[in-house]
């Protein structure tokens, strides 16, 4: 038998062989990957000057290599040696060149350091991947294979880091073939995966800085939420009364105009003694839109305080700084240093919002109250005055 025929047998021996008994998660050691290793044997072969029969057993290791994952994975190698003696024997190929094919299998553990030319063409073209254009594909297969075997699950980061520590201090190219067409293209690789997982690191620096204040968020949620309370109640506060004000301004125009129209109306008429009979129903409209007006501007006057303190009223705690008619009459000097006293205690702090709200609060009770009587007063006003007027044009 020629040494092509036996590459020929030997390749569809394997073939056949992986078909039947190899495992379906073997997704990276299987036959396209011994068709590589192949491949990049013959590259290798092709610039070395090296005899023909080294040729072939170069070429029958790279296909055998990896047989011996059809019986297990740790200590393969010692099994695909047995699986490549027992083909070559059924062929009747001589003994010293079966230890040859042997001893390039061996070579082929990934700790091993290689002692002769043959073993360095057969450890290079079995990690040539680390220099070929497929490396990413390739090195996403043998990661998903060791998931799926159930030997170790690495994480896309801890695998990334795993390549980085492979290609930087594990793995080495031998023949000058390998130095000059693969090795440029693995240090681009390397390239790539130290930037990838620079970008990485940064990510999950940011994430963790990230994570860090959200934590704190959530510790500091409760005082948040008091913050919120006080903004929120303080501004429905604040906007009831604007409602208020603009509620007696309303009544207040309206019986302005009412006041003028009877006056220059109603008046002048009232001179007249046969209009005698509206003296009284235009004095009760009058009466009730004066006090309308009258109770419109108590609702919006505003009240007069001292605007004063004094540095033991801060000490004690009794001054509510957050409202201007406390301290509209001191120094800003004081107010500053009251100010400061305030922020230094976050309990006075809260004490003068709670403060705050409450008399916002009595001053909106006092607003809304006198709202309800004017409201009432000009609607009673409005009855009585149509009343008023119907009952002197009927007897006039």
């Amino acid at each position: 038998m020629t040494m092509s025929s036996i590459i020929e047998k030997a390749n569809t021996y394997v073939f056949e062989l992986f078909k039947k008994k190899l495992p379906q998660h073997f997704i990276y050691h299987n036959f396209a990957h011994t068709k590589r290793v192949l491949k990049s044997t013959r590259e290798i072969i092709a610039q070395s000057n090296i005899s023909e029969e080294d040729t072939v057993v170069l070429q029958l290791a790279a296909i055998f290599h990896d047989t011996g994952y059809i019986v297990k994975r740790k200590g393969h190698e010692e099994e695909s040696v047995k699986i490549a003696a027992e083909f070559l024997e059924a062929e009747k190929v001589a003994p010293s060149f079966i230890a040859k094919v042997k001893a390039c299998i061996m070579a082929t553990q990934f700790d091993h350091h290689p002692t002769n030319l043959l073993e360095e063409i057969i450890k290079d073209a079995d990690t040539s991947h680390f220099g070929k254009d497929y490396f990413e594909e390739a090195s996403e297969l043998l990661r998903k294979e060791l998931e799926l075997a159930g030997v170790v699950s690495y994480s896309p980061n801890q695998w990334l880091k795993q390549n980085i520590t492979i290609l930087t201090q594990k793995h080495s190219y031998y023949t000058a073939y390998a130095h000059e067409k693969w090795q440029p293209q693995k240090a681009q690789h390397l390239t790539e995966l130290i930037k990838r997982n620079k970008k990485q690191k940064k990510k999950r620096n940011v994430e963790k800085i990230k994570a860090k204040y959200k934590a704190q968020y959530k510790q500091e949620s409760p005082e948040r939420g008091i913050q919120t309370f006080y903004r929120v109640a303080l501004r429905n506060h604040i906007k009831l009364s604007d409602i208020a004000d603009t509620k007696a301004n309303i009544l207040l125009s309206v019986n302005a105009i009412i006041i003028s129209l009877v006056l220059s109306n109603l008046l002048s008429k009232l001179d007249n003694p046969s209009n005698s009979y509206m003296i009284v129903p235009t004095a009760i409209f009058i009466v009730f839109s004066v006090i309308a007006m009258i109770l419109s501007v108590l609702a919006t006057r505003p009240n007069i305080t001292r605007g004063e303190f004094t540095k033991q009223d801060v000490i004690d705690k009794k001054v509510n700084l957050t409202f201007f008619g406390n301290f509209h009459k001191m120094e800003l000097k004081e107010y500053e240093w009251a100010i400061s006293e305030l922020l230094l205690d976050k309990d006075y702090v809260y004490s003068s919002l709670t403060k705050d709200l409450y008399f916002l609060g009595k001053v909106l009770d006092r607003k809304y109250r006198i709202l309800r009587v004017t409201y009432t007063i000009f609607i009673v006003g409005i009855v009585v005055s149509v009343l008023a007027f119907g009952i002197a044009f009927n007897y006039r």
